[in-house]
């Protein structure tokens, strides 16, 4: 046997998903099968209200597995905070999250992602995934599932699971009438996104509906995997809202934002300029993807006015939607600066949920200074961390260079 050391600056881009290693399975989030749930189940009959928590898987595609996670015992509105991004925010911590998941159960059906009518009539799972408010839902198991929470590359920690012989919903859901509209529509996937988040229906909503086959052209309708789906739907509602920023004025002056959750520092930068925006990550070593760095893994990515990127990251693509709607709400454009720190506190992935709602929060909690110039920023930041100061301190300087280099070569 042939033992080989993965690079954690592949961990930290490759994020458990993209395979970037050439494993089958990341080889770091298999050790969160250790995290073992204390509540087993002695019943094969589950009943409860989901939050919703709906999930498409990808493995076997496109034969899927299709997951619906329940609460034992908790119903009505008490079940929704067990899958709450926006209102967990600044409430809970990593552990308060991970005790929500572990005190979940998920039954699960393989379906083909062309089965749309049979999730959406038969199985009546369609709405029930973009209801509103949890539903009743009883699930009967076909084993007891193993008792073992997974972290793997999933918008959140995977509930303990088990294959389900049937699922049905008991109580109706309700369904936000913008979607039943998009639904009897021959809209294409793009469009359908933008109109329902034009009509204030909740992100987290529109990535269930498309991962659960509700969007799209009415004869090209499919399951979506919910991780794709979720990327997708961040990079839709990026792309519409930046269409609105193209051609404005640029801002003013520079402003300065900060937020710390869940072991993630952002510092968000916006200064006049012709718009893109630059996201700088920095992997203290032990945190989750770096557990076997000896120093910082730093990573790049850019997006500039013509909304390509150097390389499309899920991360990257939840935080743009903050900066943008908050562009959006301004009409200006802006030279864009995300700067994200995490700590090695932060030990278990748990999505880029709390990347998309820290950025949020940052920006609409006001500046913490304005009117700053980069060496300034640079010096604020040094007095809550030394190691992005130094960091952000770089880029700006190599990035200069390049712009420069740029400009000459276009002479």
């Amino acid at each position: 046997m042939v033992c080989v050391r993965i690079p954690a600056t592949v961990c930290a881009r490759c994020k458990g998903y993209k395979r970037l290693c050439g494993a089958d399975t990341c080889p770091y989030l298999s050790r969160y099968r250790t995290l073992r749930v204390v509540n087993e189940l002695t019943t094969l009959s589950v009943d409860g209200s989901t939050p919703p928590s709906i999930l498409v898987g990808e493995k076997g595609y496109p034969r899927v597995s299709l997951f619906v996670a329940v609460p034992p015992q908790v119903h009505g509105e008490e079940a929704r905070r067990f899958e709450d991004p926006r209102g967990w925010w600044g409430r809970l911590g990593l552990e308060d999250i991970v005790e929500l998941r572990k005190n979940m159960v998920s039954g699960f059906v393989r379906v083909h992602v062309s089965d749309v009518d049979r999730v959406l009539y038969r199985m009546e799972l369609g709405f029930v995934a973009v209801s509103t408010s949890p539903v009743d839902t009883e699930i009967e198991l076909s084993k007891h599932p193993y008792p073992v929470m997974r972290a793997l590359s999933k918008p959140l920690p995977l509930t303990p699971s088990a294959p389900a012989k049937s699922i049905k919903p008991s109580s109706n859901p309700r369904v936000d009438p913008a979607i039943d509209r998009v639904l009897n529509d021959d809209l294409d996937a793009f469009t359908a996104i933008t109109y329902l988040y034009d009509r204030g229906v909740d992100v987290y909503t529109i990535q269930r509906a498309l991962s659960v086959g509700l969007l799209g052209r009415r004869n090209r309708r499919k399951l979506v995997p919910t991780r794709w789906a979720i990327t997708a739907v961040d990079r839709a509602v990026s792309r519409h809202l930046l269409s609105r920023v193209w051609g404005c004025d640029t801002v003013n002056t520079s402003a300065l934002f900060f937020v710390e959750y869940l072991g993630n520092r952002f510092w968000i930068y916006i200064t006049p300029g012709k718009y893109a925006i630059h996201w700088i990550e920095i992997w203290h070593p032990a945190a989750a993807y770096t557990a076997t760095a000896s120093s910082p893994v730093i990573v790049y990515n850019r997006e500039r006015v013509s909304g390509s990127v150097d390389y499309l990251d899920g991360g990257f693509e939840a935080a743009k939607i903050g900066v943008l709607e908050f562009l959006s709400s301004l009409k200006r454009q802006a030279q864009v600066y995300i700067l994200r720190e995490v700590l090695p506190s932060y030990t278990i992935p748990v999505g880029n949920w709390h990347i998309r709602e820290s950025v949020r929060q940052a920006l609409q909690r006001g500046a913490i200074a304005r009117n700053v110039t980069k060496s300034e920023v640079v010096e604020i930041i040094r007095e809550v961390s030394t190691l992005a100061s130094d960091v952000f301190k770089d880029y700006l300087r190599s990035y200069e260079k390049v712009r420069t280099l740029d400009f000459f070569l276009r002479k």
